[in-house]
């Protein structure tokens, strides 16, 4: 599932090619500082993947920094052995929390375009790759695992929802109906949002300039403004 970013232009957040929010140009009485550049990432393919493992299998994970439950749980799969279950359970949290912080970087538009250089030192290019796809439950347990019914279809209904709600999502930014909370939080070092499809309010910071958030606290304004104070 490819990523879907914004650009706010003038007062007005519209999408973009980019994947950043900003004001273009100074306009009197824009409440969008002229200079402030948000990111929004709301299809994390690394964070998707590692939640649908995590329900589609029942993986028993515990901490405060993991995230609630899926709001659409896929089908549920019973075909793991107790040992590999019990080593997928340890691994989760490990993978989830470098799948997190890789997230929460902004530098991908820096490394793609190093990578279009054509004077990379041996073994740059795969360096390079690894550093802008960052760390994967494929990268610790392989492809297979995700060659099966429960993941295609939890996927498909990602993308046809996201496709559904496109035009509504554009002309109602959470962003543009919090700009106050958000400029503070800008102003606090902020400049990329993640956001997963989990239920309730939930929010982290995943970097010095990075917020982690549910769908659903993006959409409440009282519980976006709570997640953006973490950075005030």
């Amino acid at each position: 599932m490819p990523s879907r970013r914004r650009d706010g232009i003038h007062d007005r957040p519209l999408t973009g090619h980019d994947g950043r929010m900003r004001s273009m140009s100074p306009v009197p009485g824009n409440p969008w500082p002229h200079d402030m550049v948000i990111t929004v990432d709301d299809q994390p393919r690394a964070l998707l993947e590692l939640l649908w493992v995590r329900e589609a299998y029942g993986l028993r994970v515990d901490g405060d920094d993991l995230p609630p439950a899926l709001v659409d749980a896929p089908a549920v799969l019973d075909d793991v052995a107790d040992a590999a279950r019990a080593e997928w359970e340890q691994a989760w949290p490990l993978v989830w929390r470098a799948a997190a912080a890789h997230a929460g970087r902004d530098d991908a538009n820096d490394l793609i375009a190093q990578l279009k250089s054509s004077v990379l030192a041996p073994g740059r290019r795969a360096d390079l790759l690894q550093e802008l796809f960052g760390p994967s439950w494929r990268d610790e347990f392989g492809d297979e695992v995700f060659d099966v019914d429960s993941y295609r279809e939890w996927s498909d209904r990602g993308d046809r929802r996201m496709l559904e709600t496109a035009p509504l999502r554009a002309q109602a930014l959470p962003e543009r109906r919090d700009n106050d909370a958000l400029v503070t939080a800008w102003q606090g070092g902020l400049t990329k949002i993640v956001t997963i499809p989990c239920a309730g309010e939930f929010a982290r910071r995943i970097s010095p300039s990075a917020l982690l958030t549910t769908d659903a606290t993006r959409a409440d304004s009282a519980a976006y403004r709570r997640a953006l104070n973490g950075f005030a």
